[in-house]
């Protein structure tokens, strides 16, 4: 194991903090908002179990109602990079108290919302300025804390940032089986109060830099905006609109291309770039985005996929789906702990290819699905898929963003938190395109297979007609019966075929971290760096 004397300058300046003792004051203020980051990660979830609900409550159509979650996601992309340069702007303690409280009154008046429209606007504000306290946790975790604590402080964030998507949908669900969905969003009013004031009394981990303002980049927000926004709405939007065949999705794709054009020109050649991409070119940088991008694509691609499989083809109600899922949020929270001791003895880079490895092997048992497939036969694939995301996206926080000097990880940490966000994006998207393509294919290969000439299908058939005698046009109905259990198997099929894309994409991607610099070991206690 590598002693932190073989570490660059900028890793040695990182973790050269003189007191190795964390005060009880500033432990309570990073926990304060570690739980305002929790927050602001679970309202991306939340509402995906209760969208019917919402739906009926503000007589919208089903097309209206998925705004819901798509203005928020869109608005948050957009958020998080510019994050960076406003925390070096206004200071971590400002910032997050504007954060806090903005996403607060949000959430009030999305609670209060009467109309589609009104719900769209105020989602979309929550999200944007809920946005600004997840990479300001992720900064402060990796800069106020000496490097011999990174074990403890690494696996709380990286389990907010997990578990809190994880168990969006069962926390949405019994909120709204016992309440209503307005209370998915009263339900923050009170919290968001507190974590405001809490951290307007607690944090002090830096100071302002107003002047900064002076040199605010407009054009580098709109370009970003421009960007990020349309691209979040494609991939949103492609999948059930064939793409490029739908004009609005061709619009924005258009508008997508000529924005990051503008964009990576702008960031380059302006004097105060609104998001400083030089940072990429630190290789474990570079790296631990790449497969926190990656980690997204199965973190929130899963946290879709099961929620459809348990709804579609087991009928579960929002709850049933919640207390099915909760599995894997168990496993990341027992998980946790584990891999924060391990960092301190095992090289990094191995863990975070176990936890790719394990996360692989719950997707493969996965692919042999059926339509029986209920909570036990889940049990093991969710149990590796959160012991998997834990091992995988612990390591990877700590060393994307705990080896850069100290006056880089503000502006890191929303470039870092980015790439995972639009994981999920690009993860729901190909996920869809999969299953969409897939269920299509197993569709016309069990009709040419279904015919007279299939004996179990003719007797299929038979049953059901005798079954519906006396019902009508009983010989009509049974063959749209039998219609019905084969288009069931091709969607199942489609699930298995979407495991299996996982669980081989994740095999190839835990050899990636042999291209990482082999980083220091942390320190369980006593001085840095050894």
């Amino acid at each position: 194991m590598a002693d932190a004397t073989t570490a660059s300058p900028s890793m040695i300046s990182a973790a050269s903090v003189p007191d190795e003792r964390i005060p009880p004051r500033r432990l309570f203020a990073f926990l304060i908002m570690v739980f305002g980051m929790f927050m602001s990660i679970l309202d991306i979830q939340i509402v995906s179990a209760s969208l019917n609900e919402i739906q009926a409550g503000l007589s919208a159509s089903s097309s209206e109602v998925s705004w819901v979650q798509t203005s928020y996601l869109i608005a948050e992309v957009i958020a998080i990079p510019l994050s960076g340069f406003l925390s070096r702007a206004f200071g971590t303690r400002l910032l997050f108290a504007i954060s806090a409280s903005g996403f607060t009154i949000a959430s009030f008046f999305c609670g209060f919302a009467s109309t589609i429209e009104q719900m769209i606007v105020w989602r979309a504000l929550q999200g944007f300025l809920g946005a600004g306290m997840i990479p300001t946790v992720f900064a402060s975790a990796y800069t106020v804390f000496p490097r011999s604590k990174f074990y403890i402080v690494g696996p709380i964030i990286g389990l907010v940032a997990t578990l809190a998507p994880t168990i969006g949908p069962t926390v949405g669900g019994y909120i709204t089986d016992l309440m209503s969905w307005h209370w998915l969003f009263f339900i923050n009013i009170i919290p968001g109060i507190g974590i405001t004031i809490g951290v307007l009394i607690l944090v002090d981990f830096d100071e302002p830099n107003f002047k900064l303002l002076e040199h605010f980049d407009w054009w580098g927000l709109l370009f970003m905006a421009g960007f990020l926004g349309s691209l979040e709405y494609v991939l949103e939007e492609g999948p059930q609109y064939q793409w490029l065949q739908d004009t609005s999705v061709a619009i924005c794709a258009a508008v997508c291309l000529a924005s990051a054009i503008a964009f990576f020109w702008r960031v380059l050649t302006a004097h105060e770039p609104i998001v400083d991409i030089r940072t990429f070119g630190d290789r474990n940088f570079a790296i631990g985005c790449l497969i926190s991008f990656c980690v997204g694509i199965g973190l929130y691609g899963l946290t879709y996929v099961y929620p459809r499989y348990l709804a579609e083809i087991r009928g579960y109600s929002a709850l049933m789906i919640g207390e099915t899922m909760f599995v894997s949020g168990v496993a990341m929270f027992l998980t946790a702990p584990l891999v924060g001791r391990l960092m301190t003895k095992v090289d990094m880079r191995y863990l975070i290819a176990f936890g790719l490895c394990s996360f692989a092997l719950g997707s493969y048992l996965m692919t042999w699905i059926t339509r029986e497939y209920d909570f036990y036969e889940l049990l093991v694939p969710q149990i590796l898929r959160g012991v998997g995301m834990m091992f995988a996206m612990v390591p990877t926080n700590t060393i994307a963003l705990g080896t850069l000097a100290p006056e880089r990880v503000k502006n890191a940490s929303g470039l870092f938190n980015l790439t995972r966000n639009l994981g999920g994006a690009v993860g729901l998207a190909l996920i869809n395109q999969v299953l969409n393509e897939r269920t299509d294919l197993h569709i016309s290969r069990l009709h040419e297979r279904v015919n007279w000439g299939n004996a179990m299908a003719v007797e299929t058939l038979n049953m059901f007609t005798q079954r519906m005698q006396g019902m009508g046009d009983s010989a009509r109905m049974a063959m749209k019966q039998l219609s019905q259990i084969v288009h069931r198997q091709a969607v199942v099929m489609g699930f298995g075929d979407a495991f299996f894309m996982l669980a081989v994409f994740y095999v190839g991607l835990s050899l990636l971290v042999v291209l990482m610099n082999k980083p220091p070991a942390l320190a369980a206690g006593g001085g840095t760096g050894h």
